[in-house]
């Protein structure tokens, strides 16, 4: 009986010995080339990853979208196909109906408060996260306050949206663009130069790091107006299954990696901002600041797209208002040490 016992501890210890030395590999699909940013800062997180785990793990990359479009890579993670996805909210349009709440007008002044938001404990862990479901949530995050950006009328009022058809990154957008008197049109990210240049869009709602560095819209782009009245939400995901399977020490590993990284992360994002800029303007794009009777007009409206936004949600029993309350408290805590683009 005391042998089968010790060799029974020998077998299990001997297992547990060959899955610490197990290595695998993290496939991990984004929808933009290998340029942007926040690819950029992912290898170096999987980098680290790397040396952390011994090279237990191993990282292989699948940027410009080589997995599938860019709205279906929440469900790359989600089904298995990658075992980490870089996805956009609004690729999806009415999945995550409280998440893209941080999207509605003037929610977040830069890319850190945003994600500095998106990623408090108490917001995720009541709301948020739920939301997510099929996937083991890394990371939320957003890009840095987004303005128009127009090829042939500038917008210089809100009387300008009238009759353009302008290009949305999220349901909230479009109904803002609407609002103003534009015509919303769904677009990819990745199509969004091509229709430009064919002119079966006027204009599109985009950041400037993503105008000028990640879909390079220089040149084509001939005025941009500075609101800052928007940012987009993101998610890293991991598969649950492939984060099950993973030894305790390598998940934990995993959970820390992106716990701590909101500021770092959201300067990456604003950092940008300036970047973008310089590229279009170096294009011929003209910049067109608001006056502050004009911005208080938009913000007029943005508040009304919110009101309307708040009761359609409210109406399918969401609780719209309790998240919107809470996340605008946590912008406006955030700002205080935070860059803010409104200020």
């Amino acid at each position: 009986m005391k042998s089968r016992i010790v060799a029974g501890v020998v077998i299990l210890a001997f297992s547990v010995a060959a899955q610490a030395q197990d290595k695998y590999e993290v496939k991990v699909a984004t929808f933009v080339g290998p340029q942007h940013f926040m690819n950029k800062w992912l290898e170096q997180w999987g980098g680290k990853l790397e040396k952390a785990s011994n090279g237990r793990l191993a990282f292989k990359f699948f940027h410009g979208a080589q997995m599938a479009p860019a709205p279906a890579h929440y469900d790359l993670a989600r089904s298995g196909q990658a075992d980490v996805s870089w996805f956009l909210h609004g690729g999806t349009p009415g999945r995550f109906p409280l998440t893209e709440l941080i999207s509605l007008p003037y929610m977040a002044g830069s890319a850190e408060i945003g994600t500095k938001t998106l990623n408090d404990a108490g917001l995720r862990s009541k709301y948020l996260d739920a939301e997510h479901r099929g996937v083991h949530v890394l990371l939320l995050l957003t890009h840095q306050p987004g303005n128009v950006h127009t090829t042939r009328k500038p917008i210089r009022t809100a009387d300008d949206f009238k009759g353009l058809r302008i290009r949305f990154s999220a349901p909230t957008i479009r109904d803002f663009v609407a609002a103003l008197g534009g015509t919303p049109v769904g677009v990819p990210p990745p199509d969004q130069l091509e229709m430009l240049q064919k002119g079966t869009l006027d204009g599109v709602f985009i950041d400037y790091g993503g105008a000028g560095i990640a879909f390079k819209m220089g040149g084509t782009l001939k005025y941009s107006t500075e609101m800052y009245s928007y940012v987009s939400s993101f998610g890293v995901a991991m598969n649950p299954d492939f984060y099950r399977k993973l030894p305790a020490d390598l998940r934990k590993l995993v959970d820390d990696s992106t716990r701590g990284v909101e500021k770092e992360v959201g300067e990456g994002w604003d950092a940008l901002d300036a970047i973008g800029k310089k590229l279009l303007v170096e294009g011929g794009d003209e910049v067109i600041k608001l006056p502050p009777q004009e911005d208080a007009r938009f913000r007029r409206i943005g508040d009304q797209v919110i009101e309307a936004k708040l009761k359609e949600l409210e109406d399918k029993k969401l609780p719209a208002r309790a998240v919107y309350k809470q996340m605008k408290a946590l912008s406006e805590k955030h700002a205080r040490t935070s860059r803010n683009f409104w200020q």
